[in-house]
């Protein structure tokens, strides 16, 4: 219950001519309360050992003064504490070394709560220089410590460290079902090109999206793409079902090699693009209708009539168009195979492109040059923490059930070899539990 002290601004702190009264109060009861709660935490230790004495017959665990005071950095503002110090007498059987009394509230060295550590790297990232902290929260922290450009330096040597961490983990525990697959070219001007970072990301078994694997290849070549998937399958990573990407990469070349029984399906996002650059302007409406006939159809035959619509209309002007979409027929309907509830998601790589779009946000403001490992590390720390607000894949229980070899036509679940389609697409997670146990 929030309690007004009468007298209160006496004692409240100089913030300074600026520094409204009620930043003043804010801070003034973060900074008593954070006192209370660390008195309450020694106090509770000291307790606990009230009856360990030494051989004279003197406690152990004591009191002992305060630590000098500093300034912690919270979200309520700076925050100055003073910390209570514990003098610890009793040693650990087994080591012979001293114990030592640790915070759980505040940590030794800490300086930033998790909160303000965690937003720090978040506004570099989305595009503040490392110079501008100072001046851009100095005013609503109260302070304009721990707020450096040397700051932001160790953050991302810390960052670059995470990310050859996870891009040398084990693959053999996890299984990703569906694959989507990208080349992204970044504005980072390093050496003679241009960064171009290989990315996937999977479905797992369970129905969760999650970032496989990301590398910096060159222009998105095969030779790239092989050595990334090489290297996922000698960590013990899976053959994917579907996998899902633009028709211009050198993935697929790679694919056939490394994982030559997935599936493929063609990005109708990329396409669409594609068959657009090959038509005037004027035939743009027109042609985009007649796609979104096929892409959006109720089953694959309509599919295909509209595929053949399509080329009749197209094919005799502009046949560039009309061969963009004919000769990947197969790869552009392979989703049609597949659950109804996943065709949303697996038409388009747009996991991957709506993730990059902050990554390029970023890399409008680092305009000079950088290192590969830096502009690697940035894109991993960027997917890390869009990653904890991907939702799931829709009907995520079916997901097993295409990893268990589930047939499904035109969206719909067969449950038995000469089955017809169900009059709609009713699956539960205990017919996927089933069709799990007779594939095993």
């Amino acid at each position: 219950m929030l309690t007004v002290v009468p007298g209160l601004s006496v004692s409240l702190p100089a913030d300074g001519p600026s520094s409204p009264l009620i930043d003043q109060i804010v801070r003034e009861g973060a900074r008593q309360m954070l006192a209370a709660a660390l008195q309450a935490e020694v106090a509770a230790y000291i307790g606990q050992f009230a009856g360990v004495r030494d051989d004279d017959g003197r406690r152990m665990v004591v009191r002992n003064g305060s630590a000098e005071p500093r300034t912690v950095l919270t979200s309520a503002g700076a925050v100055e504490v003073t910390a209570p110090r514990v003098n610890d007498k009793r040693t650990d059987p087994d080591s012979g070394q001293r114990m030592r009394f640790s915070s759980a509230i505040l940590p030794r060295w800490a300086r930033k709560t998790p909160q303000v550590t965690e937003v720090l790297p978040l506004l570099y990232l989305h595009g503040l220089s490392s110079g501008d902290f100072v001046p851009a929260l100095g005013q609503f922290l109260g302070t304009g410590a721990g707020l450096s450009s040397s700051v932001i330096a160790k953050l991302t040597e810390t960052w670059k460290a995470e990310a050859a961490a996870f891009m040398t983990r084990d693959l053999s525990q996890v299984d990703y079902v569906y694959l989507w697959v990208d080349g992204i070219h970044l504005g980072i001007r390093l050496e003679e090109d241009k960064l171009c970072l290989l990315v996937m990301i999977g479905v797992r078994a369970d129905g969760r999206k999650e970032l496989v694997a990301l590398a910096d290849g060159y222009r998105e070549s095969a030779e790239s793409w092989a050595d990334l998937l090489r290297d996922c399958a000698r960590r013990g990573m899976r053959a994917p079902v579907l996998a899902i990407g633009d028709g211009a990469l050198g993935f697929w070349r790679a694919a056939r090699e490394v994982f030559p029984q997935a599936r493929t399906q063609r990005c109708w996002f990329h396409k669409i693009a594609n068959v657009r650059g090959a038509l005037p302007k004027s035939a743009h409406p027109g042609a985009k209708k007649a796609l979104a006939e096929i892409w959006n159809a109720e089953d694959k035959d309509h599919a295909r009539a509209a595929v053949k619509a399509f080329a009749a209309a197209y094919g005799a002007k502009f046949p560039k168009a009309a061969a963009q979409i004919v000769d990947d027929e197969d790869e552009l309907l392979a989703f049609y195979d597949y659950p109804a509830e996943h065709w949303i998601h697996l038409r388009t790589t747009n996991p991957i492109e709506s993730t990059f779009a902050t990554v390029r946000l970023r890399t409008k403001v680092t305009k000079g040059h950088g290192s590969r490992a830096a502009g690697l590390a940035m894109a991993f720390k960027l997917i890390e923490s869009a990653q904890r607000r991907w939702r799931m894949v829709n009907a995520p229980h079916l997901v097993a059930l295409v990893r268990a070899g589930a047939t499904f036509v035109n969206g719909k679940l067969i449950e038995r070899s000469g089955d017809q389609p169900p009059a709609a697409n009713s699956a539960s997670p205990v017919a996927a539990q089933e069709v799990i146990a007779r594939a095993a």
